[in-house]
């Protein structure tokens, strides 16, 4: 049997034809980089089957492509797109409320033997969130490809004078770098393009692990990218982009890359124009991808474009530049060779590059480079010996690499000679797929097989107690009242008809001691010590296979002793708080912005922990496997019992976890108000009672004693 891959893309527009590349700021080089390496993929004997899970969007603004369920891409290989979130198409920055809802679809997926894969293999953080929580719950091994990481580029915009604030609102940079925490800490390997990615970049992480990641450069395809034009494709290209210029014969100073602030190119258009020796030796050709109505781009792509015009008319470089509004992908070659033929020059301003494709395909066609000096450039330099690097931050240096690059046409020819060499030699899709294979194969036979978890038949007969069809948990800490209420009344007689279970914070025999004043009939399940420990039954058997899940790189003193010294931030809580995998904490000023300064603590001494508030005094830090999120996800796979049929009450601080994804959620009426930011979500019931009145709302909302929820309904 061969391998069966699957690879996470979420964002952007992905389909197996006419890619839109530069469309957006999410549709770049990473679609292309999957869509070819999946295609290669397929094509190896090795590999029986390989998918691509993409997000399913149905919006009049794009095509009808990307409102299909299944397309192949070749022999062996297609793409499965799953809904979640709303209809439209977002931004990536958008889309992390709704990862949760995806997560729990593939796990219902890829629990069917026919399409369970070998490997799972996320690119970027979205999908890296996503690849982690199956490869969590389902003991798949993962692979990490990050393509641009958020430390680097909050490092980035921080120093160009960029705040905090603005880069959560437009990046929602805390919760992507979180993500690539998460991604790095469940990876089996990390495949990254660089040796610099891995040094400077992933090693800022907690979660890296220097042993698990291996560099693999991308592949480029032969058959699109080599010298040599024919004539048809010439006479294309220069209606294309010679109508711009009054001179078309000059070589060309060729930009290709999306409109994003990260990519640099008003940089480049403002050095061509400073320099009498660039607008006298050459032209200058941008292709940002298509445009059509402004109106419609984003902001920061009108930002880019506005810039560029800005630079054209204070340089009055009419006639020397060209920036075509349309171009279609199968004339890109084309137009590299196009740029060749005339000596010309490929240049990559970008402030960072984790690879440089573009640099790949233009050495190819035999186009030599001017790029920046950072990441992927250098790799790429010191096997091809194509051109110059330059800091692109300094505006002379950018403009004497240009000046110098352009002055030697004997270094030039030598130059377009060593990028076709070098690229056929070293970076071929043959040699990227024979080394990706070849570590599928190696880490395969070292990783851990998944625990096995028994069913619900074979674990009852160990004392266990199968949970029935349907399961309400409740939160013994905030939405159960006393027992002379008529709430709890009401919600006595009802029970007979579902399985109830208990979530709480508490250790479990406090938790007991307080439910026992309800007089409710005996939980089927307790999820206490705030995720962290699960029993069954009257006889409070434990779940050692969830100790043993969560346990994995848990180090409780290292824990305790990272957080040691911040005595005047926290303290801990009494002895009966804590558990095997919890520690409790008081905070001594509810209004200091206390997380980021554990996650930091924790990350420095590379703990697999992770620090949750609730009620804005009291932390956990827990386990980075742990949740009460997890803990019902676990439930709902070792006892078969679909997550659609449980109902679950959210009302603190801190029960964000439990409002996303599969799970009918009721949040109550009395609710912490950064709830609020869960109304968008399509699986939750904010009820207008608190407590108990509420949840019996919200039971009645979903119709979950009786007939089929409505909630059932909107999933079909």
């Amino acid at each position: 049997m061969g391998f069966r891959l699957l690879h996470l893309h979420l964002h952007g527009l992905f389909r197996s034809h006419d890619l839109e590349l530069g469309r957006d700021a999410d549709t770049g080089g990473q679609t292309l980089y999957v869509l070819e390496l999946v295609r290669s993929l397929a094509a190896r004997a090795e590999v029986d089957r390989v998918d691509v899970v993409t997000r399913l969007i149905q919006d009049r603004r794009v095509s009808a492509d990307y409102a299909q369920p299944v397309e192949a891409i070749a022999a062996g290989a297609g793409i499965q797109r799953f809904a979640f979130g709303p209809k439209r198409y977002l931004r990536k920055e958008l889309l992390w409320p709704h990862l949760e809802d995806l997560a729990d679809q593939l796990v219902v997926h890829l629990q069917k033997p026919e399409n369970r894969p070998d490997w799972i293999h996320a690119h970027y953080a979205d999908a890296g969130y996503v690849g982690a929580l199956l490869s969590r719950r389902l003991g798949i091994p993962l692979v990490f490809t990050g393509h641009s990481l958020g430390r680097e580029k909050q490092r980035r915009l921080l120093a160009g004078g960029g705040d905090h604030q603005q880069l959560e609102q437009t990046y929602s940079i805390s919760r992507r770098i979180d993500a690539e925490e998460l991604a790095l800490a469940h990876a089996d390997l990390v495949i990254t393009s660089t040796r610099q990615e891995c040094d400077q970049q992933y090693s800022r992480y907690g979660g890296f692990r220097a042993d698990r990641a291996q560099v693999v450069p991308p592949g480029v395809d032969a058959r699109r990218f080599h010298p040599g034009s024919v004539a048809a494709e010439v006479r294309e290209v220069e209606g294309l982009l010679t109508p711009f210029l009054r001179q078309p014969e000059l070589p060309p100073l060729l930009a290709i890359s999306r409109a994003v602030r990260r990519k640099n190119i008003p940089a480049l258009v403002e050095a061509f124009g400073r320099s009498a020796v660039l607008r006298q030796r050459h032209n200058l050709v941008l292709v940002l991808g298509c445009r059509e109505d402004p109106r419609q781009m984003e902001k920061q792509q009108r930002d880019v474009f506005q810039q560029v015009f800005d630079l054209v008319d204070r340089y009055d470089l009419y006639g020397r530049i060209a920036y075509p509004k349309q171009h279609r992908r199968d004339q890109i070659p084309a137009i590299y060779r196009w740029a060749a033929e005339r000596r010309g020059l490929f240049v990559n301003p970008a402030l960072t590059e984790p690879f440089g494709l573009t640099l790949l395909e233009a050495a190819a066609c035999g186009l030599p480079m001017v790029a920046t000096d950072d990441g992927g450039p250098r790799d790429i330099l010191a096997r091809c010996d194509n051109g110059l690097l330059a800091d692109v931050t300094d505006r002379e240096a950018l403009q004497d690499a240009l000046e110098c690059a352009g002055s030697d046409l004997q270094r030039w020819s030598r130059w377009s000679d060593n990028g076709v060499e070098a690229v056929s030699r070293h970076f071929s899709w043959d040699a990227h797929v024979c080394s990706y294979l070849a570590l599928m194969q190696e880490r395969l036979l070292a990783v851990t097989q998944p625990m096995v978890l028994p069913s619900s038949q074979t674990a009852s007969t160990g004392g266990f107690q199968p949970l029935g069809d349907r399961l309400l948990l409740l939160d013994l800490d905030s939405s159960l009242e006393q027992p002379d209420s008529d709430a709890l009344k009401v919600l006595r007689e009802q029970l007979d008809r579902c399985a109830l279970g208990i979530l709480s914070g508490r250790s479990l025999p406090a938790a007991r001691q307080r439910f026992a004043e309800l007089l409710l009939p005996e939980p089927k399940v307790w999820v206490t010590g705030a995720g962290t420990e699960i029993h069954y039954g009257q006889e409070s058997a434990p779940d050692l296979f969830w100790s043993a899940q969560i346990g994995v790189d848990w180090d409780r003193a290292g824990v305790e002793s990272a957080l040691a010294d911040l005595t005047d931030h926290i303290e801990l809580q009494r002895p009966e708080q804590q558990g095997s995998f919890k520690l409790s904490y008081t905070i001594r000023d509810a209004g200091e912005q206390i997380l980021p300064l554990i996650r930091q603590r924790l990350r420095q001494r590379h703990q697999a922990a992770r620090p949750q508030l609730r009620c804005h005094w009291f932390l956990d830090v827990l386990p980075l496997r742990a949740s009460r999120s997890e803990a019902i996800r676990f439930l709902a796979l070792r006892w078969g019992l679909p997550l659609e049929q449980m109902l679950v009450v959210a009302s603190e601080q801190g029960d964000g976890e439990l409002v996303c994804g599969r799970p009918a959620t009721v949040v109550l009426g009395d609710h912490d108000p950064c709830l609020d930011d869960f109304r968008q979500q399509q699986r939750v019931y904010f009820a207008s009672r608190s407590q108990l009145p509420g949840v019996l709302e919200g039971i009645q909302h979903y119709r979950f004693l009786g007939g089929r929820a409505r909630h059932d309904q909107s999933l079909t």
